[in-house]
Order: structure tokens, then sequence, then C-alpha cells
């Protein structure tokens, strides 16, 4: 009967597991084009940061600049910056592609609203990153959480985490360490 059981065990999980989507399977609509764009497609360089961003979110408000610096600093060294709002639904279109053409941020964003992306990264705060790359062929997250280790005051960082990750991911080393919690608004589970 303990057989039978483990078995049972087993063979749901292994079923379980099968039907579980892959980053690279992912395919969320940008606010600015209105058309689908998958992880897959937008992993073709070096590394791809997604950055969960909610224009609701004060703390996401603060980092504006320093997105905007870093995506300057590492875009043109095979890092791709994306924007993605776990938030926000198909109506809030108009007010993400408003905010990226006027805040110069000019980057992909992302709607998330089945939550698809954010479940399967098991995104909790925003803002809170996610640099991926392809290992052994297949997409996988090396470093997630905080960007760096002050919200409030750019200034006062003493810790660059995303920045860090990014410089070891260049020089063909695995980000340490690989994941720092991240402090702002909590994501909504419904």
């Amino acid at each position: 009967m303990k057989l039978k059981a483990i078995f049972l065990i087993l063979f749901l999980a292994l079923g379980l597991n099968s039907f579980a989507q892959s980053l690279e399977e992912i395919s969320l609509t940008d606010a600015i084009t209105n058309k689908p764009l998958s992880i897959a497609s937008l992993s073709d360089q070096k590394g791809l940061v997604l950055l969960f961003y909610d224009l609701k979110c004060p703390f996401a408000k603060m980092y504006e600049d320093r997105i905007k610096n870093l995506r300057s600093s590492y875009s043109n060294k095979g890092i791709r910056f994306v924007l993605v709002n776990p938030n926000a639904t198909s109506a809030d279109q108009a007010s993400l592609k408003d905010y990226v053409d006027s805040s110069g941020i000019n980057l992909s964003f992302l709607i998330d609203s089945e939550k698809v992306l954010s479940k399967k990264l098991e995104v909790s705060k925003i803002p809170e990153v996610f640099l991926l790359t392809k290992v052994e062929g297949e997409i996988q997250s090396v470093y997630h959480g905080a960007i760096d280790n002050n919200p409030q005051a750019e200034d006062a960082v003493s810790e660059k985490f995303l920045e860090r990750a990014i410089n070891q991911l260049l020089r063909g080393e695995m980000p340490s360490p690989s994941q720092v919690r991240a402090t702002g608004c909590n994501v909504r589970a419904f």
C-alpha cells in the first residue's frame, strides 16, 4: 500500500510539472506596441532584466532614474531591460504607454494581468528584479531581488545588487549573491 502511495505521489508530481509553463513559453502583451512578446524572444542577448514595476507604487517611482541609468550603461553590452506590471490590466495600457513616452524610460512594458510570469517567478514586491540568462540552453533566473540597498535615497546607496549581478554575468560568472530580499509595495495576489 505504501509503495502504491509513493508511485501515485511521484506520478502526480511529474504530471503537474509537465503541465507547468516554462519561462520560454510565457508571452505577455507589450503596452507600448500592443503586441505579444515572449520571454524567449526577449532573451536573445547575454541577459534579460525583468523589472516588476507599477505606476501606483511609490517605491517604483523612486527607482526611475536608476533604471534609466542601468539601461543606458548596459543595453549596449548585451543586457536587455523590460518593465513588467503584474497589477495592470488591458484597461491600463494607455496609461502605461503614456508613462513610457513621457518619462523617457524607453522600455517595453509588459502587462501580466493573469500573473502568469509573476507566479512563475514568485514575485512578491514592486520593484523586484530578475536577471535571466540561458544556462545550458534554458532560460533561468540567476539573480532576483532588490536593485540596491536604499530605495529612498540614491545618494545613500552602498550596495548595488543588480549592477553587481550584471557585471558578474558579463564576466562569465554566476551572480553572487543570487538573491537579495526586495523592499517595496506588495504584489496583489488576486
